[in-house]
């Protein structure tokens, strides 16, 4: 027979089952600056006893945990919560143990309500009080820590002392038989003892849950972003004799991008473009005089990637760009594409970074049938891949130097996953404000991989999602399940890259639909304009997501005054977002049945509950549609019996509706959907005009 090998083995207690733990906590889950980290878990024991259960909490840099008391729910199953006060990494684990003063004081009260209690059961009582005492005393003899010191806590030690004198008293009231049993009864039940003996009675044989788990936190932008995307050299609105733009040229497209209420700029490579193989328009293989090639192209004479296309300007221009995108409330992200010309640098100064053929020519980059000879693929199979990786990192830090703090990295998912690992790691632990955005449209494995490995926000398949059963399922499925605790969806109706057949058939009406339902079922959303806002819906050829005369490969010059403009919209839908918090968040997204599947309906509110937000959307472009709404009053907290108001943030409408089943009529020609604020009552009144 096996005998005992450890205090292990003496400990009853297990905890399984916890939430949130990705894969065993191989990975940290993400929350931004003051969220709450919400953690369940079953926990249980043998027999009858009572159990008490912590969360333990503290910053990684931090040597001493803090604590809350978990709450038991039903079924052994139990929860607590933190709140994330700063940037960086956390850590939380759970504790568990037989609580012996509670177990005695359950037993006690029922024996008080059946009125069989007697003496030896308040000095059994007693004695318990007694150890919580002696464990006290232990810990004001040891001192206050040098933590407590460092976080000004040392009021701390005070505290313990009244606890002390507290706990003496009780215990001395429920010994003393010369004091009623009615007041000693009284005493040894009352709800602050109770608490006291928890919290400094020694935790026996306590259980701790395997593993420490993590939590990356970042800055509210992680969380709620609204993304611009264009091209810097295609700035030539304001001087049509330009064939390229320099960023100095960008001050009023700057601000024509600020007035729609975009807060985050984002533009595709700034580097120097190579020559050789350069491609021309609608990526024909030969380049014309004076064709400004496809910017993820890198390098040239000039420099690689810490360096700024001539054409374009200089670093100091950059800077500047930068500067100026702040002054108006937004913040520049910059295109990271791990990828090179054949002019640069890196090239001949090494070689062994890239693969070459058996002619004795570098591989340049394929998706059959297309051929991409301007761009050659980087090898991080090389031998020499820690250099490889030193220059790569050195690249990120340049620019972190620039004053970027959000790099959108193009195709993640042809670099290593340990790349990422360990880049990202890397950079977060210098400057945990960063946000890399993973531009990877991909298998869903891969793109859960990147997410769990540091990406902080990630592209998604809403671009070709365009049913309600499609976009139900999908968003129910990045908001409502695991995924919500480690990916965040940053959802984009058009890339220079995608040009989606929704996009190129819907017209007018089918480009509103998509920013609506982009800017509302994502608390991220992104748009590549000017093409999106001037409705540009011309592929290549038939069956093709490529632009004709893509931007990608050519200077455009874009009409932005157009009377076809989608500006005034996209400016009402992102104020809509800026001052409704159920807007910035994906956390409680909830979709609610309609009788017509052109329309579909969801609703969001605030972490507090204030804010309501309820979408209805037609999603056909060509037609008017009407159907029956069936709220799910209880998520909304809605009263069944009593009527409501709505009030249409894009229309200026407002609605009285009463219980569950709405009617709504959208027109696609008009406008195609509602964002509806519910209106609270300020008056108990039947007259139902008294909201705010």
């Amino acid at each position: 027979m096996n005998e005992p090998t450890s205090a292990q083995d003496n400990r009853r207690v297990v905890i399984e089952s916890v939430y949130p733990e990705i894969d065993a906590g191989r990975f940290p889950i993400k929350r931004v600056v003051g969220e709450e980290v919400e953690v369940e878990a079953d926990i249980f024991t043998d027999g009858h006893e009572v159990l008490s259960a912590v969360l333990l909490y503290r910053r990684a840099d931090d040597s001493e945990w803090l604590q809350v008391p978990m709450e038991h729910l039903v079924n052994d199953r139990w929860r607590a919560r933190f709140t994330v006060t700063s940037l960086g990494r956390y850590h939380y684990t759970l504790r568990a143990w037989v609580d012996p003063f509670k177990s005695w004081r359950e037993d006690f009260a029922k024996k008080v309500d059946a009125g069989v209690h007697d003496e030896i059961d308040v000095q059994m009582g007693a004695l318990l009080v007694t150890d919580a005492i002696d464990s006290l005393k232990s810990s004001l003899s040891a001192g206050t820590s040098a933590t407590a010191r460092r976080r000004g806590e040392a009021h701390q030690r005070q505290k313990r002392s009244a606890d002390l004198i507290a706990l003496e008293a009780f215990r001395s009231t429920m010994i003393d038989r010369d004091i009623d049993m009615g007041e000693r009864v009284a005493a040894a039940l009352d709800a602050d003892f109770e608490s006291l003996v928890y919290r400094h009675s020694p935790k026996r044989n306590a259980t701790d849950h395997v593993r420490e788990l993590e939590v990356v936190v970042d800055r509210e932008r992680a969380r709620f972003s609204t993304w611009y995307e264009f091209f810097p050299r295609s700035c030539v609105e304001d001087q049509p004799e330009l064939d390229h733009a320099k960023l100095s040229d960008c001050s009023s497209r700057l601000a024509y991008v600020a007035s729609m209420g975009f807060d985050v700029v984002y533009l595709p490579p700034v580097h120097p473009v190579g020559q050789t193989k350069r491609k021309g328009p609608n990526n024909a293989p030969g380049a014309r005089s004076g064709d400004p090639g496809s910017p993820w192209a890198i390098g040239g004479p000039t420099g690689g990637h810490t360096a700024v296309e001539p054409r374009l300007g200089t670093l100091d221009g950059f800077r500047l760009f930068v500067h100026q995108a702040r002054d108006l409330g937004m913040e520049v992200a910059l295109d990271l594409a791990f990828q090179c010309s054949p002019d640069h640098p890196w090239v001949e100064e090494h070689p062994e970074w890239f693969r070459w053929r058996p002619d004795g020519t570098v591989q340049f980059a394929e998706n059959p049938p297309k051929k991409y000879e301007d761009i050659y693929p980087i090898n991080f199979d090389t031998s020499d891949w820690r250099d490889l990786w030193e220059a790569l990192a050195q690249v990120v830090y340049h620019w972190i130097e620039q004053g970027v703090r959000i790099f959108r990295v193009d195709n993640p998912h042809t670099k290593p996953f340990g790349f990422w690992e360990w880049l990202i790691g890397r950079v977060k632990a210098d400057h945990p404000d960063i946000i890399f955005l993973a531009e990877a449209f991909t298998r869903p494995k891969v793109m859960k991989r990147l997410a769990k490995l540091g990406f902080t926000q990630s592209y998604t398949y809403f671009t070709w999602r365009n049913t309600k059963w499609e976009l139900r399922e999908y968003l129910t499925e990045l908001t409502q399940t695991e995924m919500a605790e480690y990916f965040r969806p940053n959802l984009w109706p058009n890339t220079p890259d995608i040009l989606p057949e929704y996009l190129q058939t819907g017209g007018r009406p089918g480009f509103v639909i998509r920013l609506v339902l982009a800017a509302t079922l994502a608390a991220s959303y992104g748009i590549y304009g000017p093409p999106f806002e001037l409705c540009a819906n011309t592929p290549r050829a038939a069956g093709s997501e490529e632009y004709l005369d893509s931007e990608k490969y050519e200077v455009k010059q874009w009409q932005l005054d157009s009377d076809e403009s989608l500006r005034e919209i996209i400016q009402l839908v992102n104020a809509i977002r800026r001052e409704n918090p159920a807007l910035q968040t994906n956390r409680t997204l909830r979709f609610h049945p309609v009788d017509n599947e052109e329309l579909i309906c969801f609703s969001k509110k605030s972490h507090d509950g204030e804010n309501v937000i309820i979408v209805v959307i037609n999603l056909d472009p060509y037609h008017a549609h009407h159907g029956w709404l069936s709220l799910d009053l209880e998520s909304l907290d809605i009263d069944p019996g009593t009527s409501f108001q709505v009030h249409d943030l894009l229309s200026d409408a407002r609605f009285f509706w009463q219980g569950p089943h709405n009617y709504v009529a959208l027109d696609p020609n008009s406008l195609p959907a509602h964002i509806l604020r519910l209106q609270k009552k300020v008056r108990t009144e039947k007259d139902f005009s008294y909201y705010i």
